[in-house]
């Protein structure tokens, strides 16, 4: 089952759509359709690790910061030899 609904961008987004639907060879409705599911999975998913993040935090998990330090040195270090 599907639902229609309308949403309104501006101009400029839809004539970029327009772009890429003809690009792809499909219709702007399907492009328009598979950018919302992409966008609605990837923010299921953010909200999820959020959550499971309050809920260790609530239940008093966190990093020691002995282990921040390292993962902060990780990216510093690899930041200078860059």
């Amino acid at each position: 089952m599907t639902a229609a609904f309308t949403v309104r961008v501006s101009d400029e987004t839809a004539s970029k759509l327009n772009q890429i639907a003809e690009k792809l060879d499909r219709s702007r409705a399907y492009m328009a359709a598979e950018a919302i599911e992409a966008f609605v999975e990837q923010q299921e998913w953010q909200l999820a690790e959020i959550e499971a993040g309050l809920d260790a935090a609530d239940r008093g998990e966190f990093a020691s910061a002995e282990d921040v330090a390292k993962v902060v040195g990780k990216y510093v270090k690899s930041a200078r030899q860059s």
